[in-house]
């Protein structure tokens, strides 16, 4: 079956009734997969969305909330209740890791043993154990990332410092193909089996369907449960 790209977001709905949609949706492609829907997390990314969409979605009962900047990520993940999971999924700078590790549950994009090593350093300082993925290069496209031959050792390297490498991350390439989106995906997962654990976070708005296809445990997914992203005007970088 061809899955299609990124259909257009309903304005006139309800974020909990995108929220409903879009996990009637998973489940059906899950199964159709032979696959479990219950091993797959939607993590909601509200990136310069407002704090009371953030609070719409926990109350149509997601759990996983993604932020791409810190600052912004601080006031608007304040007061979630205790079993909301909030990650990090942007670009790490090191400067930042200490903040990261306090603020967040998962840091989705660890990228290149620098960032590495700054989030193992901080999770020392705190006394607390920072749970991170290792951010895959799969596209030419994307300009962050490791190299797929390179993440075993250093998933294994950063281990030995002390962090909980929880599993891989990686963004598909910008096309309207899928074929080369699926391709993408499948060298994720393939260099995810070297590199062990328990989440493959693989899946936006618009290949969302095919990540399911290819093994993906996590979707992270902005426009299809808040609509489109408001422009930046004011908002924290």
């Amino acid at each position: 079956m061809e899955l299609a790209l990124e259909a257009p977001v309903d304005a006139s709905t309800t974020i909990a009734e995108r929220v409903r949609r879009l996990r009637e949706e998973v489940v059906e492609l899950a199964r159709s997969a032979n696959r479990n829907p219950a091993e797959i997390t939607i993590v909601a990314v509200s990136k310069l969305q407002s704090r009371d969409a953030v609070f719409e979605a926990y109350a149509a009962g997601l759990r996983a909330f993604g932020e791409n900047h810190v600052q912004e990520a601080i006031p608007k993940l304040d007061g979630l209740p205790v079993d909301a999971q909030r990650h990090f999924i942007g670009h790490i700078q090191t400067n930042k890791a200490r903040t990261m590790a306090g603020v967040f549950d998962l840091v989705q994009s660890v990228d290149r043993l620098e960032a590495g090593l700054a989030l193992a350093k901080a999770a020392r300082t705190l006394g607390k154990p920072v749970r991170v993925l290792l951010q895959l290069n799969v596209t030419t496209a994307d300009r962050f990332g490791v190299p797929p031959e390179q993440a075993p050792a250093l998933a294994s390297r950063l281990r030995d410092e002390g962090l909980d490498v929880a599993g891989t991350m990686a963004m598909g390439p910008f096309t309207d193909d899928p074929r080369l989106v699926r391709d993408a995906f499948r060298r994720a997962a393939d260099a995810h089996n070297g590199i062990g654990g328990s989440i493959l976070s693989l899946g936006m708005s618009a290949d969302w369907r095919i990540a399911i296809e290819c093994g993906s445990t996590m979707i992270r997914i902005g426009t299809a449960i808040f609509g489109p992203r408001p422009k930046k005007g004011g908002t924290p970088a």
